[in-house]
């Protein structure tokens, strides 16, 4: 590590004409008041300039020339080209000069005004350096974030902030300086800005290690993402794409398949090779190679990747299912292979410790590694994820790789990225102090009150938190293809129906996003139990399977548990979501769905009900149908009489009463028993009558 260190910083030195290592290589850090270290309790210690002097060595001479309330727009409320600091940054001559300006330019005494001089402003302060020193080397930064906790956020700041950053990659461009990414290296860290403004000591050394990288080119050597393992599955019949990191300028060597590529490693630290697409098989072997380091991995499959998420239900698991002894004695060799997501901490009923805290706002809460599928490591994967391959895999013929991802508990709204719920008019409130929000479930904000009580950081992260499992998890696999994704969530959003109605669209909408394709994207609706909002819920998934193309829904009503949240009948579920899978992904001529209503017409005393997805009505184990409703115009809900004739139901409607409404499956707990001849049941559902 240290020989490639010198040779980077070797190679800097050279490019400014000190190989002798005689003369210090002087560094001006020019900025605002995250440059100078505002709210660091020892600034001339702490700020990102006094790190990265320690990490850069004495070679090399560092100085802080950042101004708290500092414009880059010289007719801004503060130019910082007007000021002291820049008059000595000039001054000093730097051979290297880091730039980060811009955030104080999104008050709305300066943006709205006199944007249209940000890029030349900017070109001048960049022309102003190299006239001093022709041979300075230019950095500017993508700017550190602004949280939504911040004053002025929704009035101007969130979007002129991301104004300002387009620009500033184009000046980076225009003016051929390097460009250094604040940005993603603080994002996801809000917990560093107690003001949402201003990084803490530890967002400070971040800043520096991010600029030391860039600098210097260290970036720890050559490394692969925690997704490659040895057993892992690739998605076939896409394009086969191996990243990870290395320090830049690195040649990388890949060989895959009897094929070899090669990449360098670029000024972030990153490469990429792609291979052709393949069609499905295996076992291959993978061998990336950079220097004197070598990473094998073997046993690697190409087949179908499907994306396990969502809370408790996802994450039970298969030896606690009603099934899951006897499937777990008779599991043999077979071609679905595993990847779980093990949670740093569960979130449990208990305060969590000091290191656990720490370890979670690191956003370090996720690991695993591929495995076969054996009665060892499927014991402890979800359930409903086993049951879904283990079908998929017998049925297509395809290898099949399970991701499990999932947060017993979790909200949906910890499921999705921070620029989205920042965009998102409706979304955007829930990440203001979600612990005490009525946008947040009562019970989620209860149980991260509990796991938290330790905690001495106003800010402290935690997996039911907004956007939080997205940056801890999810965001480690978007650029890792997938066939698709199966969710079962939506427990901890049950308070508040309206809102799922928005949320969940948005969720699958942001992913697909992120990966960059429609991939399918097939639900649980929600079981039964004694919990009155959950018909509400149950009828509003129904209804998003219209807003949400490429999904689809499995109904798991009749496996339910009065009393229980967590039913365990899995199996069922999980085979359901299977039988989508092969209609509408692998375009098998089955049955895959429950009868839908379609339509509704009234003859006289009666409502005649028709059902797609019927081939044959019937009922549950032959019994009597029953779990219909009728509204009536004063609300009150009446048992209505249903019977099947000629492959629709009938429903009498009671004499001298006026029908508003039908409803079916509309208790908490239901006992509703229409299936078709599939024996797959229907949703619950309601109709307005005209």
């Amino acid at each position: 590590m240290f020989r490639k260190r010198s040779m980077s910083l070797f190679v800097l030195l050279w490019s400014l004409g000190l190989t002798s290592y005689s003369q210090e290589v002087r560094v001006a850090c020019i900025g605002n008041s995250v440059t100078f270290g505002a709210g660091l309790k020892n600034p001339a210690k702490e700020s990102y300039p006094s790190v990265l002097q320690d990490l850069l060595g004495q070679k090399y001479g560092v100085k802080n020339f950042g101004l708290s309330g500092a414009t880059l727009l010289k007719k801004g409320h503060r130019p910082y080209y007007k000021t002291k600091q820049f008059q000595d940054a000039v001054l000093f001559k730097p051979d290297i000069a880091i730039v980060h300006l811009g955030l104080n330019d999104t008050d709305p005494r300066d943006w709205p005004e006199f944007k249209g001089d940000f890029k030349s402003d900017y070109s001048w302060l960049l022309d102003t350096l190299k006239k001093q020193n022709p041979n300075v080397k230019l950095f500017i930064c993508k700017l550190t974030p602004i949280f939504n906790g911040h004053p002025r956020f929704k009035s101007g700041t969130r979007d002129w902030y991301w104004q300002i950053q387009e620009q500033i990659i184009e000046i980076a461009k225009a003016n051929n300086t390097g460009l250094i990414d604040l940005t993603s290296a603080l994002y996801n860290r809000p917990d560093l800005f107690a003001d949402n403004l201003h990084p803490d000591k530890e967002g400070a050394a971040i800043i520096a290690k991010t600029v030391y990288g860039n600098l210097t080119g260290n970036y720890g050597g050559l490394e692969l993402p925690e997704i490659f393992t040895n057993h892992m599955v690739l998605q076939r019949n896409k394009p086969i794409s191996i990243y990870g990191t290395a320090n830049s300028s690195e040649q990388i060597k890949v060989l895959f398949n009897h094929k070899q590529l090669t990449a360098v490693a670029d000024n972030y630290g990153k490469w990429r090779v792609q291979f052709p697409e393949m069609s499905h098989g295996g076992p291959y072997e993978l061998s990336v190679q950079s220097g004197n380091k070598t990473i094998s991995l073997t046993d690697i499959l190409i087949g179908d990747v499907w994306l396990c998420s969502g809370q408790s239900n996802m994450s039970f698991t298969l030896s606690a299912a009603k099934t899951g002894k006897v499937e777990l004695a008779q599991i043999k060799a077979n071609k679905v292979r595993l990847f779980k997501f093990n949670q740093y901490v569960e979130t449990n009923d208990a305060p969590w410790n000091a290191k656990t805290l720490k370890q979670v706002n690191a956003l370090k809460y996720f690991s695993g590694s591929w495995t076969p599928t054996t009665s060892e490591t499927a014991a402890d994967f979800s359930a409903v994820g086993y049951y879904f391959g283990k079908k998929v895999a017998e049925e297509s013929g395809v290898p099949i790789g399970l991701i499990q991802l999932a947060v017993g508990g979790s909200t949906i709204e910890s499921w999705i990225d921070r620029y989205t719920m920042e965009h998102d008019e409706q979304l955007v409130d829930v990440l203001t102090d979600w612990r005490k929000s009525d946008f947040i479930q009562e019970w989620a904000r209860g149980r991260a009150d509990v796991n938290l009580k330790e905690a001495s950081n106003p800010k402290q992260r935690h997996p039911y938190e907004p956007v939080y499992n997205y940056e801890a998890g999810i965001a480690k696999l978007t650029q890792f293809p997938i066939k698709g994704v199966i969710w079962y969530q939506g427990e901890s959003n049950a308070q508040n129906v309206d809102l799922y109605k928005h949320t969940f669209p948005v969720l699958v909408h942001s992913w697909r996003k992120k990966w960059g394709y429609d991939f399918p994207f097939y639900y649980v609706q929600l079981s039964s139990i004694d919990r009155p909002s959950w018909p509400y819920f149950r009828d509003a998934q129904r209804k998003l399977l219209k807003d949400i193309p490429n999904s689809g829904m499995a109904v798991s009503s009749d496996v339910g548990d009065s009393l229980d949240v967590h039913p365990n009948m899995k199996m069922e579920v999980g085979q359901r979501l299977a039988l989508l899978a092969l209609k509408n992904t692998y375009h098998k001529p089955i049955t895959a769905n429950g009868p839908g209503i379609s339509n509704h017409k009234q003859e006289k005393n009666n409502i005649i009900l028709s059902f797609t997805e019927a081939k044959k009505l019937s009922t549950r184990n032959g019994e009597p149908l029953i779990g219909f409703q009728f509204t009536n115009l004063k609300g009150y809900r009446i048992t209505a009489k249903a019977t099947i004739i000629n492959n629709k139901v009938i429903l009498k409607i009671p004499h001298g009463e006026t029908i508003k409404e039908v409803l079916y499956a509309w208790e908490p707990f239901t006992r509703a028993n229409l299936v078709n001849e599939a024996g797959l049941p229907a949703s619950t559902f309601s109709i307005p009558l005209n």
